[in-house]
């Protein structure tokens, strides 16, 4: 039999990766950094494999022991780009660690994190998690007074600013340039002797601090430090600088207090769900969101059936507020790769079927709920809805543990243009003809923010109220993920 080959070139998504892909929110980076512990690089290893899930196309780890800064980035994932012999090559006490899903800048080998450079104050190396709305603006700043950028990546733009100020020492440098951009920044920066982690003033994304015997470790998950055996001590707060230098730890509050702005999609969909964020329990949260999507919209059905994974928990809390049986009636493909090897004659709905498949004997005849976290464009859920249908199912109610998508996200998630987030341009009635539902109905914004105030912070739900809390620079008002664009160019 005759066979097509497709293969994907890891810096740009093409067919079936778009297939896969595009329809979903990718998570955005990690960062782990650890100070005084003699296995620094086999500890930050561990940390990023895992927060694995928050970066897939890049890992990258730099140690030092008081000297010279020791780098190993490449593209890939965590288990693919290290080993024992690159781990080996990294000795040191100090380390930082990075995992990229690129937000800003192309999916590129010089693009991957952490950044390393040498200043006239010594060599510095940084990792970030989030996204500048002011880079491009500082970028074209810089550039007209002569400096020379090695990347496309607005977290280059710190290392620049850092590196001319003429601030005293490296935390002092690195607060000077903190405090000229603007957006969303969970880091880690690395000197010779220091270990330095910041959140952004208004706290968009994760970050906290734990102990492993006398080290200390910061990562962007609680999750990293579990799987390390580190004691949780605590989140950063927004808008704090900590200081670990030979074990002691030193708190800074350089900049204008403003108010939190924690992004809530952690929450619903990014952050692992044994993860805990601002001291509460991911699962039990998504789990709630269930339970409360079942309390405004029930649905006259059979069993309730999971988006595996984005919509597992949230299903959960659906069956048992509604009493509906939980099934998981569609099984996931955990091993896609981005090689595929394909009949010469298409298979309709290829790039689908290589990650799901239904179960026609649990579907036969029954009326499906259909729980997922969100829709983005609706290209993968009415395949889903068709492939239930042609398994069997009478009816699907399609129910989303969250409001609908209607704005981009400019403060460290992948996300498309504004144009191309179907609820930002068709009724929740449309979204529902186009995906082929018997019914559609998203969890209340008015719902969301009550599930939220257990929580006791304040949130970022800019992506389904419009309502951005940190103003976004005209000329930055594009989408953050370059590929996106390279995409569209390509299917035109």
């Amino acid at each position: 039999m005759s066979r097509r080959l497709i293969e994907i070139d890891p810096a740009l998504e093409t067919e079936l990766a778009t297939e896969l892909q595009r329809d979903r929110f990718h998570d955005e980076c990690g960062v782990v950094g650890i100070q005084g512990h003699s296995e620094a690089a086999n500890i930050a290893y561990l940390g990023l494999y895992a927060l694995q899930h928050r970066g897939q196309e890049s890992a990258g780890i730099v140690t030092t022991d008081g000297g010279e800064h020791r780098v190993h980035r490449a593209m890939g994932l965590v288990a693919d780009v290290f080993s024992e012999k690159t781990l080996r090559k990294l000795p040191g006490r100090m380390a930082i660690g990075h995992v990229r899903y690129s937000t800003a800048g192309g999916s590129q080998i010089r693009n991957a994190q952490p950044f390393c450079a040498t200043t006239d104050g010594g060599p510095v190396a940084i990792a970030h998690n989030g996204n500048l709305v002011n880079a491009y603006a500082i970028r074209r700043e810089l550039e007209g007074r002569g400096a020379i950028f090695s990347t496309t990546a607005d977290s280059e733009t710190i290392v620049q600013l850092l590196a001319r100020s003429r601030e005293r020492t490296q935390e002092e440098r690195l607060i000077d340039a903190l405090s000229r951009v603007k957006g969303a920044f969970s880091l880690v920066l690395m000197t010779s002797d220091s270990l330095i982690a910041v959140r952004d003033p208004h706290g968009f994304r994760p970050l906290c601090l734990g102990r492993l015997d006398r080290a200390w470790v910061v990562a962007s998950e609680t999750c990293a430090l579990d799987l390390i055996g580190a004691e949780y001590d605590r989140d950063l707060e927004p808008g704090e600088v900590v200081v670990i230098k030979r074990g002691r730890i030193r708190t800074l509050r350089p900049f204008k207090r403003e108010k939190e702005r924690f992004c809530i999609f952690e929450y619903i969909y990014f952050a692992r769900p044994d993860s805990n964020l601002n001291g509460h329990n991911v699962y039990a949260y998504r789990k709630e969101l269930g339970r409360l999507l079942a309390r405004e919209h029930p649905a006259s059905a059979d069993l309730v059936v999971p988006v595996l994974d984005s919509g597992n928990t949230a299903a959960l809390g659906y069956a048992e507020e509604s009493g509906i049986p939980y099934e998981q009636a569609m099984i996931r493909n955990h091993y896609v790769r981005r090689t595929f090897i394909e009949p010469a004659q298409s298979i309709r709905h290829f790039g689908v079927k290589v990650k799901h498949n239904a179960v026609a004997s649990i579907l036969k005849g029954r009326r499906v709920v259909l729980v997922d976290d969100s829709i983005v464009r609706g290209t993968t859920l009415i395949k889903l809805v068709t492939m239930l249908r042609n398994a069997g199912a009478s009816e699907v109610h399609l129910r989303i543990s969250a409001p609908p998508t209607i704005g981009p996200c400019y403060y460290g998630i992948d996300t498309p243009t504004r144009g191309e987030l179907i609820a930002s341009n068709h009724s929740v009635d449309e979204i529902c003809a186009i995906i082929g539902a018997d019914s559609l109905r998203y969890l209340s914004l008015e719902g969301l923010r009550g599930s939220a105030e257990p929580l006791k912070s304040s949130f970022c739900d800019a992506c389904f109220s419009d309502e951005y809390p940190v103003a976004v620079d005209s000329d930055d008002k594009i989408p953050q993920l370059s590929l996106f664009r390279d995409v569209e160019a390509d299917d035109a």
